[in-house]
């Protein structure tokens, strides 16, 4: 097993374990050494059944991550309110439309992080995801507008490694 292959598997087994300790709320010697050894296993079990692969277990993306997350609560609070203002208006000012365009993600993860991200802002929904073009529907033309060339399209871009 080359290096690169016996760390995801490492990194693997590490995050199930965290995962477990989190959830089982129990730790006496004997449930944290069966819990490491299952965790070990389970790694071990997908290493063999080739399911262990960069995309399926993006361990890499865990320190831009935290870069990303906070920029993108800041942009759903930011649009949560604006959607709230709209709603709020009496002349309630929509302007329901879709836009295609396309990502600039290359990797299936950062197709489907900047997707669902899209769809976490309130006031836009990415409808249709394929690897040349999404389809964005959004409440106003300006929100519609926004997605195209984003500063999140560049941000996923960033995270995933394809800019």
């Amino acid at each position: 097993m080359n290096c690169a292959r016996a760390r995801e598997a490492l990194a693997f087994a590490a995050t199930l374990y965290a995962f477990w300790l989190i959830l089982s709320g129990i730790y006496t010697p004997f449930l944290l050494g069966a819990g490491l050894a299952a965790a070990i296993a389970v790694a071990l079990l997908a290493r063999r059944m080739e399911v262990l692969d960069r995309e399926g277990h993006p361990i890499h993306l865990a320190f831009a991550v935290v870069t990303y997350w906070p920029w993108l609560l800041k942009e759903i609070l930011k649009s949560g309110w604006q959607v709230t203002r709209i709603i709020l208006d009496p002349r309630l000012p929509v302007s329901p439309t879709f836009v295609r365009f396309r990502p600039s993600q290359k990797t299936t993860v950062g197709l489907a992080t900047h997707a669902n991200s899209i769809t976490l802002t309130p006031g836009t929904i990415t409808v249709d995801a394929e690897h040349d073009a999404f389809l964005v529907h959004a409440l106003t033309r300006e929100a519609a507008a926004g997605v195209v060339d984003s500063e999140m399209d560049r941000r996923v871009s960033r995270l995933d490694g394809s800019a």
